[in-house]
């Protein structure tokens, strides 16, 4: 199966030259790192517009974050704005792609990755206007939690960020897309047979 930088970079094969996208927290922020020679701009919703790759140890900058609080280097075209233009951006649908990560997804595309009830949660961050606002939705997760049970269901448990948004689903065990009726399996992730992957998901594959 593939590890989070080859989840990472087969999130990175998503995207095309011209595209505007923002990453989310966790394994989307490593996307940054597979971009290669694609003319692709990366947003951050805290107000940078043209994140490079990941610092080298020891060349960090502590002004330069995104979203999540890391550290991140810039590029030649990078700009910097406040969030109310960050989130016009959004709202505005000028971003074409946003690759979040996942608590859980359903067969039609639900998509809760936001909070579990009754943990601490630092707010809700800028998910609920991504998955509203930008024109494709790719999550990256692992396909199960740490207790083995399938985030890939029929209906979501926790509370929703988005009602049917998520259009691809790329997970440690291989690709999904939704579709009318459930999901469609794209892709088997190295390693992983159209069995295991069917027995590991919960949700309908057509």
């Amino acid at each position: 199966m593939w590890d989070r930088n080859q989840m990472a970079a087969r999130a990175a094969q998503e995207l095309e030259d011209g595209m505007y996208v923002n990453l989310g927290i966790g394994i989307p922020t490593l996307v940054a790192n597979y971009v290669g020679d694609k003319d692709i701009t990366l947003q951050s919703e805290n107000g940078m517009l043209g994140m490079g790759p990941f610092p080298f140890e020891g060349d960090e900058d502590p002004d330069l974050i995104n979203a999540g609080k890391q550290t991140i280097t810039e590029m030649d075209r990078t700009a910097y704005f406040d969030s109310a233009t960050s989130f016009a951006m959004i709202r505005g649908g000028k971003i074409a792609a946003a690759i979040l990560g996942a608590m859980e997804v359903s067969e039609t595309g639900d998509l809760a990755n936001w909070m579990i009830p009754g943990k601490l949660i630092k707010g809700m961050g800028g998910a609920m206007d991504l998955v509203a606002g930008v024109g494709r939705v790719i999550v990256v997760m692992d396909h199960a939690n740490k207790h083995g049970e399938s985030k890939v269901l029929k209906a979501c448990t926790l509370p929703l960020t988005g009602k049917g948004v998520v259009d691809r689903i790329i997970t440690n065990l291989g690709v999904l897309d939704v579709v009318e009726g459930g999901l469609r399996i794209v892709e088997c992730a190295e390693g992983v047979t159209e069995e295991e992957l069917r027995a590991a998901t919960q949700a309908t594959l057509v």
